[in-house]
């Protein structure tokens, strides 16, 4: 096992297991660990004044040390204290498991942690944005619940196929960003598949329009009011960038509503507008509300046509419960209503998330196909129908019959048994020597076997994924491409050493090094490096060595001389630097 389980973990199904992989704490660098706590004193500095106080308090409750990146373990044994638990995955993962992994109440953090060179914001997901930026505000037990819920639904909302293309582009993009020294052509090129994917995705499905939500809630979201937003997103909590520049008037601010979900995003640049909503509990009702649009809610011909549309495994639930799931490859329609589905591969049918005995995909392997409706000039319902019933119109074991459905589906056979659900309704009628047929067109004949025929006048629900998790194998998820792990120069393993060695001595484990040394070394070999100065600059101002303060200071000066883009993160540190010894 590459984690270390506990009871909420063991609850999770074996599909999600698949995405977990271990932290490999061992593998953060001291340069890791000092952008992490750079960003960590800048974010609690300025985030206890604008953002939601739940953030502050969460920290504390989820056991998010300022000054190292959190361990895996450690949080989730304070997580659980919470209902919640944490894993670490590699990178972006489909966002219906992501989705899946929050109706279980577990927090998915990508366990990598961003470059120096991109500290203020990334589009990859690393440990900053999720462990800094999601887990403190869990503990917010509204919020919280929001948080499951909306993975509860979201995880049942119908994908395009254009949406697995442009996850697999998100996530290029993302992996070749955080790779050291990946050409800037390579990086514009993969933006511009971007914008082109995100300009040509015609109708959004309902992951690209619930992942709308998810983007302005979860990841950017603002709380209180429109004069007087606080920050909970936590894409805007993890970005020591974002954070600032979104409390100005450069970024409009909008009332939270359903809107939002009709509203895109680019990820690759600052976001122009926000939407705050006024507390935590609104967000659940704006959530029910776009629940309510849902296929999974809605079902009828249109969510057969989102699974079909998606060319991923579905479900659809018929009037009387029956549960068919598979890969939905054609619809016939009458009058605006299905009359007849058909899925194309292994299928099962199930009854309230449990597969029926004898319907597994081993004995629907080649697809099912149902009428579905009423039966042409009967106005009760085969479902409605009690035992006389059933008996006056022939539907009775060892009869020969002719069923002729609204729309026209004709179903000929010699009736051998049916199912009942546990309210005693007829849900599946098995026939022998079947043959069914619409308008001349055969659409099933005697030699294919056995015919199961679906009971239900309607489809009430059709979502994303199959009804019972066993009844598929789920475990095929294959990343394309996963973070790259350059071999590191030389250079950069000697510049990680005495970033080290500042560590160990501001942690006390070793206090015989000599920071005068290491400065003049960085200040000769590495004189673009910024972040183990300003470090530097913090020790020397705690022994009160101002000379060494002075020197510091001047290289500071000549850095953002060279490299202006830097300046705003050095005087940030100095300042953080400044106001710690005041404090």
């Amino acid at each position: 096992m590459s984690y270390e389980s506990n009871p909420i973990l063991d609850k999770l199904p074996k599909h999600l297991k698949q995405f977990i992989k271990p932290q490999n704490y061992e593998d953060y660098t001291a340069i890791d660990q000092a952008v992490w706590r750079y960003v960590m004193r800048k974010n609690v500095d300025y985030l206890s004044q604008v953002a939601h106080s739940s953030y502050v308090d969460g920290l504390k409750k989820t056991g998010i040390s300022i000054d190292q990146i959190p361990n895996m373990y450690g949080m989730n044994r304070i997580l659980k204290e919470i209902g919640w638990a944490a894993v670490a995955v590699d990178g972006f993962i489909p966002p219906s498991a992501f989705m899946e992994f929050q109706a279980y109440n577990v927090l998915v953090i990508a366990s990598d942690i961003r470059q120096l060179e991109n500290i203020e914001y990334t589009p990859a997901p690393d440990i900053i944005h999720e462990g800094a930026g999601h887990a403190p505000i869990i503990a917010n037990p509204e919020y919280a619940e929001y948080l499951r819920r909306f993975g509860e639904i979201g995880c049942k909302a119908i994908s395009s196929a254009k949406d697995y293309e442009l996850y697999d582009a998100v996530r290029h993009l993302s992996i070749i960003k955080e790779a050291h020294g990946t050409p800037q052509e390579e990086i514009d090129k993969a933006e511009k598949h971007i914008e082109y994917l995100q300009e040509n995705m015609g109708e959004p499905s309902e992951m690209a329009l619930i992942r709308n939500l998810h983007w302005w809630t979860v990841e950017y979201g603002l709380i209180g009011t429109v004069e007087h937003p606080k920050i909970y997103g936590a894409g805007l909590l993890s970005s020591i960038g974002e954070s600032a520049w979104c409390m100005t008037d450069q970024v409009k601010k909008i009332p939270y509503s359903n809107e939002a979900a009709h509203t895109e995003f680019d990820i690759t640049k600052p976001q122009p507008q926000l939407f705050v909503t006024p507390d935590f509990a609104f967000l659940s009702q704006v959530l029910e509300d776009f629940a309510n649009t849902m296929a999974v809610r809605k079902g009828g011909l249109l969510g057969i046509k989102k699974l079909i549309t998606s060319q991923a495994l579905g479900t659809i639930e018929l009037s009387t419960g029956l549960q068919i799931s598979g890969e939905f490859h054609n619809v016939i329609e009458h009058d605006g209503k299905p009359i007849y589905i058909q899925t194309k591969g292994p299928t099962a049918l199930a009854y309230r998330e449990k597969e029926l005995v004898g319907h597994s995909t081993a004995y629907h392997a080649e697809g099912f196909g149902s009428p579905i409706g009423k039966l042409k000039g009967i106005n009760i319902a085969i479902e409605d129908m009690g035992p006389r019933d059933l008996k006056a119109y022939k539907i009775y074991e060892g009869e020969q019959i002719s069923l002729e459905f609204e729309g026209g589906i004709k179903v000929e056979g010699t009736i051998i048994t049916g199912t009942r659900n546990l309210m005693g309704k007829i849900i599946l009628i098995t026939f022998k020597d079947c043959t069914v047929t619409h308008e001349g067109k055969i659409l099933f004949q005697p030699e294919w076997g056995l015919y199961d025929m679906a009971v239900g006048q309607s489809v009430v629900s059709a979502y994303n994924g199959p009804a019972d998790l066993n009844s598929f194998d789920l475990i095929t998820h294959q990343l394309t491409e996963t973070t790259i792990k350059q071999k590191k120069s030389a250079k950069r393993l000697q510049l990680e050493q005495y970033y080290q060695q500042v560590r160990d001595f501001r942690e006390g484990t070793n206090t015989t090094i000599s920071r005068n040394k290491v400065f003049q070394v960085i200040k000769s070999e590495f004189p673009e490096d910024w972040l183990l100065p300003v470090e530097l600059y913090e020790l020397a101002k705690q022994s009160n060595d101002h000379h060494f303060q002075k020197e510091i200071l001047d290289h500071l000066e000549s850095i953002k001389r060279n490299n202006p883009k830097v300046g705003h993160l050095i005087d940030d540190g100095i300042k953080l630097a400044d106001a710690s010894l005041v404090s």
